[in-house]
């Protein structure tokens, strides 16, 4: 249960303030997994939303998670005298005068409305957080890093950041590099974006790679026998499964276009689950491709649902590309999830996805919007049940083994030391 912190709390202790752009968010379970297990190591935790929910569903991780959770003001207009009385508190602390210089430099170059509401909500956050805090820590380096680099430097507080796909590719580099060089450390999720940040960077080792990994105790080894569906059965199709928001960087149009592509001999349905801003784009394109009774668009849904759609799928398909405004994946966690439960995967040769899947070893990797290669690898997973059944074996082998989360939390612990 989330809760509204107007004032500063009262403790003798250190506490770890994390930034998010909304909490909770069911497409986001890596950083949810991630604040509990700071959480389970002892560390004491708020956490500061610059958003309010969206989603009506929660997954079983979030009411694990007992920190309390600061919303800060969505639009100033909406929460003017609370703004109002940030500032007047903000301007005496004793590093407000660095941060104002910090936010006109950057207003200079980026004169939106958005920079400025980063920056009434950093007042609000720096008055209002807990009075112990220690340590800023902010989910992505554009928005939530933002403000939580203006409210650290009100405070006269250290603050870290963790980067991870959008917020990386769509941001400037001026920016980008300002934040790297003020953050005591950054981490990020892929080696692509790891060398890409750190070349920006004035100093060595300002960016450290750590992937998201994994609970498995959510993701438990798979006790059902794979599928030996072949798609000759017009009533035991083949089954075809993506998860993952209707967004450009996730290629679902051309995954629509190479299902209709299909022979018409080969039985198959495909399952979409998660919003999004495309879905009825998405869902007027099924229709035009007169695959109406093939697919299902589920929309978002609780993590129990999502886990039971692995078991029952065949193969999961996400053909990820770089969007228009450079926007593109990390390495979804999706495909993480998926591979845990024995699934083959088809995908792209981008970003961090190579980092996991290994073409032809534990999945089939094509080149991003080639409907022809995407059409030449669902069919000869739909027709090879065993080649499923090696390659879903692989890749759950090496998440077991390599995308563990409570082995990749080590480092982030050990990084917080100080806290």
């Amino acid at each position: 249960m989330t809760t509204h912190v107007n004032a500063r709390e009262k403790s003798n202790h250190h506490k770890l303030v994390i930034f998010l752009k909304g909490y909770p968010r069911l497409s986001e379970t890596f950083i949810a997994q991630e604040i509990l297990n700071l959480q389970m190591r002892g560390i004491d935790i708020q956490l500061v939303s610059l958003r309010h929910p969206t989603d009506t569903k929660r997954h079983p991780v979030h009411h694990e998670i007992t920190a309390p959770v600061l919303y800060l003001p969505e639009y100033i207009h909406h929460e003017l005298r609370r703004s109002i009385s940030a500032w007047w508190q903000a301007r005496r602390l004793h590093g407000f005068s660095k941060a104002r210089s910090l936010f006109l430099r950057d207003l200079r170059r980026d004169f939106t409305r958005n920079r400025v509401r980063r920056f009434v909500q950093a007042m609000v956050a720096a008055v209002e957080i807990d009075g112990n805090a220690s340590w800023f820590y902010s989910h992505f380096i554009h928005t939530p890093g933002s403000v939580a680099r203006y409210a650290a430097t009100m405070r006269g507080l250290p603050y870290s950041i963790s980067a991870h796909a959008k917020d990386i590719w769509t941001s400037p580099a001026w920016e980008l590099s300002e934040k790297l060089d003020g953050a005591q450390w950054t981490v990020t999720c892929t080696r692509g974006g790891a060398d890409y940040l750190q070349s920006l960077a004035s100093r060595e080792q300002a960016v450290r790679l750590v992937y998201h990994g994994l609970d498995l105790t959510r993701f438990p080894k798979p006790t059902h026998t794979p599928s030996k569906r072949t798609g000759d059965d017009p009533q035991n199709p083949i089954q075809f499964l993506s998860v993952g928001r209707a967004v450009e960087k996730k290629g679902l149009d051309t995954l629509l276009s190479a299902l209709a592509a299909l022979p018409d001999e080969l039985n198959w349905h495909w399952t979409h689950i998660a919003g999004g801003p495309l879905l009825p784009k998405l869902k007027e394109q099924a229709n035009q491709l007169g695959l109406n009774g093939k697919v299902s668009f589920l929309g978002s849904q609780a993590q129990a649902r999502v886990l039971q759609a692995y078991h029952d799928s065949d193969v999961f398909v996400l053909p990820c590309r770089i969007a228009a405004d450079g926007d593109r994946d990390g390495l979804p966690n999706v495909i993480v999830e998926a591979q845990s439960q024995a699934l083959p995967v088809v995908s792209t040769h981008i970003s961090g996805i190579p980092e996991l899947i290994v073409d032809g070893k534990n999945g089939i990797l094509i080149e991003p919007d080639n409907v022809e290669q995407l059409v030449a690898a669902l069919k000869k997973f739909a027709a090879d049940p065993a080649l499923r059944h090696q390659m879903g074996k692989a890749g759950m082998a090496r998440v077991r083994t390599e995308f563990d989360a409570s082995q990749e939390i080590d480092l982030l612990v050990d990084l917080l030391g100080e806290v």
